[in-house]
């Protein structure tokens, strides 16, 4: 089948069309999109509140970074709606492309003239106006090609070591691509993912354990071989230590965190986010939150979360049962990463793991995560619209059988002139 037969919508026979309209306002109604949009609207207000001294003292515009994010949030819609129309077949059988175009991007991004260094990492790349963070749209082909690597050997790779060793090999380069911007943040996120699918699909929980130990190792490793890496690993411990120079950020967030208290000061009347606490509109977001919303503000937001990840794995449920191995490790490499990600954030925000940069999904400020999270919710979206035309044609086919049924067996009047 090719591209362009795959993209066509006469796929779907007009009868069948007519019989899902009612159910697209159904899709647009579930609980994942309600909690989506819900994440949605509350990032939105949260950069405004978060933002706005930020960005009138130092670009004479208070609403810059609100603009800036309600665009980014415009864009991503767009683009979930575009990566919903393309049919889970395609982005099966095309994986590929988006893992060439992934180790593509990751290595454009080095080119000196061409990625854009910012506070010593060069990680973007500049498209007229906007830039794009190559690693964020590495995160999306990575998902997409090792659920359709996993899927297509899910047996050999709980037998054999052959395809392992490949998609290992795969990882390995896309994680010192990554290592090279430097994003350290990103190549954990990204292992942790993989591994995670790849224990999903039936790995040997002996490989899976010398992998996770391996993994441990490198990446501590890297850390502790950086001298700025170890040095937040040491601020960490005892951030109040060196509290105005290695230390001012974490402890800027735990002020935030203190002023709280149970129920907040209320929106907007955070004091932190006013050029005391650095980056309180994007890593440093949840900080803003405990501040202004308390301990039940946060509870909340986390619930919000704990809410859209059980969504994705119910789906992931859902599409096992109907033997959709590639659905169900697209929707559970997406709960992994949500749920990794929101994890890294929050215990960054709260003193509880190293500061590293990672966003919090759909609410901090940040168009390329943003771009990611969207394109990643466009993607369940066709796993529930593809899941819906299954359950159509099905009982379409079995009201079929029963119509054939009925037809072919004669009423008791039939059999008595049949006698006569």
């Amino acid at each position: 089948m090719s591209l362009t037969m795959a993209l066509k919508p006469a796929a779907l026979d007009p009868d069948l069309l007519t019989r899902l309209r009612p159910e697209i306002g159904r899709l647009l109604t579930t609980r994942m999109v309600l909690v989506w949009a819900v994440l949605m609207t509350f990032g939105v207000i949260m950069v405004a509140s978060a933002s706005i001294g930020f960005a009138d003292t130092t670009l004479h515009d208070p609403w810059y970074f609100t603009r800036r994010h309600v665009i980014f949030l415009m864009m991503g819609l767009t683009l979930a709606l575009v990566v919903a129309l393309v049919p889970l077949a395609v982005w099966q059988k095309y994986a590929w492309v988006l893992i060439l175009l992934a180790i593509v991007l990751l290595a454009v991004v080095l080119i000196p003239g061409i990625g854009r260094r910012v506070n010593g990492s060069q990680r973007w790349i500049a498209f007229g106006p906007l830039t794009l963070q190559a690693s964020e749209a590495v995160k999306f082909c990575a998902i997409v090609f090792f659920a359709s690597y996993f899927t297509r050997r899910a047996a050999p790779l709980s037998s054999q070591n052959k395809g392992l060793l490949r998609a290992l090999s795969l990882l390995g380069v896309l994680v010192v691509l990554l290592l090279l911007e430097p994003d350290f943040g990103s190549s954990v996120v990204l292992c942790v993912t993989v591994i995670a699918m790849l224990f999903f699909v039936g790995a040997r929980l002996f490989i899976m354990i010398v992998l996770g130990l391996l993994a441990v190792a490198a990446l501590s490793a890297v850390a502790v071989l950086s001298p700025y890496r170890m040095q937040r690993l040491v601020t960490f411990l005892d951030p109040w230590a060196d509290q105005f120079n290695t230390g001012y950020q974490l402890t800027q967030s735990l002020i935030a965190f203190g002023n709280g208290q149970w129920t907040g000061a209320g929106l907007g009347n955070s004091i932190q986010k006013l050029l005391y606490l650095p980056e309180a509109h994007t890593d440093f977001v949840f900080a803003v939150v405990a501040e202004e919303f308390g301990l039940v503000g946060c509870v909340l937001v986390l619930a919000l979360f704990g809410c859209l990840i059980y969504e994705l794995l119910r789906r992931v449920k859902s599409r096992m049962a109907h033997q959709d191995t590639f659905s169900a490790l697209l929707a559970f490499g997406v709960a992994v990463l949500f749920a990794f990600q929101t994890f890294v954030n929050v215990g960054v925000s709260s003193g509880f793991l190293p500061t590293k940069g990672l966003t919090l999904p759909f609410i901090s400020s940040g168009g390329s995560s943003l771009l990611l999270c969207c394109a990643l919710m466009g993607l369940m979206l066709r796993i529930d619209w593809e899941s819906e035309v299954q359950v159509v044609r099905a009982t379409r086919k079995t009201v079929k059988k029963r119509a054939t049924k009925s037809v072919a067996k004669p009423s008791s009047l039939e059999e008595e002139d049949a006698d006569a």
